[in-house]
């Protein structure tokens, strides 16, 4: 596999060479390090090799484009070498950006099949990563190159539905696509012994920090009301290009010692951060073409994990929960977000009603019963046979 990300906090990719290896797959992954990190480990079973360190501080689409780039080019000739030394049968290419896929350009001549999974939809994530108009000619060559990027691919994934339907209408016939959603790991996701109940109420957020996620209208709406929250705070887990702007903006509001933010953590590790929260918010923005159709893992997972959840509503959010599995909010509407905040804060019973329709829901939708669809995709692929050998990557 392929991925421009960093494997141990990236679930869907962990998955997907997880099931791999764990039927005896051999699997590589080549993505990204961060600074300190290793090079090169197995991780439950994949050889993780993380061949280019990343900052995530670009500042400004041709910064973030030029190491992409960059990336393109060193994964080309890893891929490359050790596809020549020991050939592969299946290359599983992640997107953002969908041109990564030709770093497969040595093993399809020769033979392997390729796939291309895209997370984020690239066209509508780089407008609202950066304000590009739709009309623009960059929106224009970004949709263009998708659809070569497709064409070049043996099969592609996207990460819901709705997507799906969106590549069918411009980029790729319905037969080569296949939706599959960012299903949680009942392995690592699961319900556990809360904290004990002499404790703060923790309300949580985790994910990257980018303006489509709305997490300025989290930290404004906890402003409104921390004082009829007695013992509440907000966390904030994850990095991005806004998050230096939501310290300044969480420090004007005088939430200092109530909004507290901290790093990246690894997919294991903020689980166990996820499952003592006590509320998470998930405030995307509806006004982002990019933030109203692009699914919340995190909402799934929280589920999974038994902690009810507020969510922005938004076009993908109510394509697949309802109002008895999650409480909603308006988009962009602070004041009621924060209402949704001192609601949950001040009755249990009404949380434990949204956790318990949760579950039932996640029973249905984890990984573990929809991971067949992925193995049977890669079998497909290979005509049939088992696979031996897998690079997957973003």
């Amino acid at each position: 596999m392929l991925a421009y990300s960093f494997y141990e906090i990236d679930t869907r990719i962990m998955q997907y060479a997880t099931a791999l290896a764990e039927r005896g797959d051999t699997v590589d992954v080549l993505a990204l390090r961060r600074e300190g990190g290793l090079d090169f480990e197995v991780f439950n079973g994949v050889n993780v090799y993380r061949i280019q360190c990343r900052k995530m501080n670009e500042r400004g689409w041709f910064d973030y484009l030029f190491r992409t780039l960059r990336f393109l080019f060193i994964s080309t000739f890893v891929l490359a070498k050790r596809h020549i030394s020991k050939p592969y049968q299946v290359i599983h290419i992640h997107s953002v950006p969908d041109f990564l896929v030709f770093a497969a350009v040595v093993p399809k001549i020769s033979g392997a099949r390729v796939i291309l999974d895209i997370h984020d939809i690239l066209p509508e994530f780089y407008a609202s990563k950066f304000g590009i108009s739709s009309r623009s000619l960059l929106f224009k060559l970004l949709v263009l190159t998708e659809r070569l990027s497709i064409a070049f691919s043996d099969h592609v994934i996207i990460a819901n539905h709705l997507w799906q339907e969106r590549l069918v209408s411009r980029s790729v016939r319905r037969e080569k696509c296949t939706a599959i959603v960012n299903y949680p790991d009942p392995r690592i996701f699961y319900r556990r012994a809360h904290r004990a109940a002499d404790r703060k109420f923790i309300i949580l957020y985790p994910g990257t920090l980018n303006q489509h996620q709305g997490v300025d209208i989290a930290v404004r709406a906890f402003a409104r009301v921390a004082e009829k929250m007695p013992g509440a705070e907000f966390h904030i887990y994850g990095e991005g290009p806004d998050k230096a702007s939501l310290i300044r903006l969480s420090n004007e509001l005088g939430l200092t010692d109530r909004v507290i933010f901290y790093g990246i953590l690894p997919t294991t590790e903020i689980a166990t951060v996820m499952a003592n929260s006590d509320l998470a918010v998930v405030p995307k923005r509806a006004s982002s073409s990019f933030g109203n159709e692009a699914a919340s893992t995190k909402i799934m997972e929280f589920m999974s994990l038994g902690i009810p959840v507020i969510v922005s509503r938004t076009k993908i959010d109510t394509y697949y929960h309802n109002d008895s599995m999650v409480k909603f909010f308006e988009s962009g509407n602070e004041s009621d977000l924060a209402d949704s905040m001192v609601l949950l804060y001040g009755n249990p019973e009404l949380r434990e009603g949204f956790v318990e329709a949760a579950n039932r829901f996640v029973e249905r939708n984890t990984w573990q019963v929809k991971k067949q669809e992925y193995l049977s995709l890669v079998d497909h692929l290979h005509t049939g046979s088992v696979v031996s050998k897998v690079a997957n990557g973003q």
